[in-house]
């Protein structure tokens, strides 16, 4: 499942989605340090200029201690002849993912972190929108252990950061590096897989992400998951090799909202995210150049509607940023928040015009619908 695609962040990089590979894969192992590895943590902690020996020997016991608390929560999913990483989400069995590693498949095969027996598992529910999806296991074995969430809003750039999961389908493996940005706005390819959601706030992380890394913990020194190992950015012009060190996260916060409503209600209502209520396309000038996101319908009531847009305006703008395809005007809505009110360019019969428009909570996951 590795297809180019685009970040708003990083114009110069396409994007991969680490969920699924081959369980059969025998390439190496990411380039960052790996637990249990012969070049771990220690040796990077003691060689960095001037450390201590004693401070070094504290560092890899943190990096020990939060290993032995949270892997027994990272597992590996394995559905046909693909696999990615899930995070136990509570005791009775529900265990949280990304929507791109269950794909549209229902029944699943789950190890866990300190087991090599296999464990059966069915979908509870998906919302691509957010990438996100909860799977139950159907015999949850005593002494399932639950992650801890940390508070998203006390992620700080330059945090340590332990990634876990079963990259190249190496369950149990462990990489570590920081929080190099937050709240990153970031649209993933669009593949079999995946719809290409596009996806804000989101976390930005020099651990190495990689295929079947998706899904799996992104985890502080505190033990607490802080978000879900979701996409690597990859270099274009090296056909698609991996970027180091540029790995994104879906944050906690996003986590926790949407797996509590696919397990209490099997849907989403509440998404958290910003939108305007209309089904679009992207529109095309006389040059067949894509010129903005044209309205196909408005929902009644909602908020595009009640700032009087119609069916056959076309979006250029939202706010100060330039809207030139439905892509363009998704990834706007991602980094806006429901409630709040911006200013719609538009235009009509040839003319410009603008609309103050109070934005609505995205609901459904129907594509085309922002």
């Amino acid at each position: 499942m590795l297809a180019p695609g685009a970040v708003a962040v990083v114009t110069a990089l396409a994007l991969a989605l680490a969920g699924c590979n081959s369980s059969t894969s025998s390439s190496s192992a990411a380039a960052s340090p790996t637990a249990g590895s012969p070049s771990g943590t220690t040796k990077q902690a003691s060689s960095a200029p001037g450390t201590q020996p004693g401070s070094a020997n504290q560092l890899q016991d943190a990096y020990q201690k939060v290993i032995g608390d949270v892997l027994p929560s990272v597992v590996q999913i394995t559905t046909g002849d693909s696999l990615g990483s899930g995070i136990v989400y509570d005791d009775k069995g529900d265990i949280v993912t990304n929507a791109h590693v269950v794909g549209s498949a229902t029944t699943f095969t789950v190890t866990l972190a300190n087991t090599t027996k296999s464990l059966d598992a069915t979908l509870v529910a998906s919302y691509p929108d957010s990438d996100l999806a909860v799977i139950k296991l159907g015999s949850p074995p005593s002494g399932l252990r639950p992650a801890t969430f940390g508070d998203s809003g006390k992620v700080q750039l330059g945090q340590i950061t332990l990634a876990m999961g079963s990259p190249l389908g190496l369950s149990g493996s462990v990489t570590q590096g920081i929080v190099s940005a937050t709240g990153r706005t970031v649209s993933e390819p669009r593949n079999a897989g995946s719809p290409g959601a596009t996806i804000g706030n989101m976390v930005q992380t020099s651990a190495a992400i990689n295929p079947g890394n998706s899904g799996g913990a992104l985890v502080n020194l505190d033990s607490q998951v802080i978000g879900i190992n979701t996409l690597a950015a990859t270099e274009p012009q090296t056909n698609g090799a991996a970027a180091p060190g540029i790995g994104f996260a879906i944050p906690a916060s996003t986590i926790t909202n949407i797996a509590d409503q696919l397990i209490k209600q099997g849907k989403v209502t509440n998404s958290g995210r910003a939108a305007l209520g209309i089904t679009a396309r992207t529109s095309f000038d006389q040059q067949f150049q894509p010129a903005g996101a044209v309205i196909v319908a408005v929902s009644q009531g909602g908020p595009a509607a009640s700032a009087g847009l119609q069916p056959g305006d076309v979006i250029t703008k939202i706010g100060d940023t330039p809207v030139d395809s439905l892509n363009a005007l998704t990834t706007a809505l991602a980094s806006l928040t429901p409630g709040s009110k911006v200013t719609v360019t538009y235009t009509r019969d040839g003319n410009s015009r603008t609309a103050d428009v109070t934005l609505g909570t995205l609901e459904s996951s129907s594509q085309g619908t922002p």
